[in-house]
């Protein structure tokens, strides 16, 4: 009985080198994650008074500026 001729691509040789630089990139990274206490979450705003929640910033008047035709 024969065995099968496999041979290496080049496309599985990089999606291979992609996976362990991924695995090697997560371990170094995960004991140095730490989590957040449940009492340092943020606190929401209060409402304003008059109403007027809403502001005009930089960051919505360029999202107006991509809407027009």
């Amino acid at each position: 009985m024969s065995q099968p001729n496999r041979k290496l691509s080049r496309r599985t040789l990089f999606a291979g080198v992609g996976t362990v630089g991924a695995v090697a990139a997560t371990a170094t990274l995960l004991p140095h994650a730490t989590l957040q206490p449940p009492d340092t979450v943020a606190q929401p705003k209060p409402a304003p008074e008059k109403g007027g929640g809403y502001q005009l910033s930089e960051h919505v008047k360029r999202y107006y500026k991509t809407t027009l035709v």
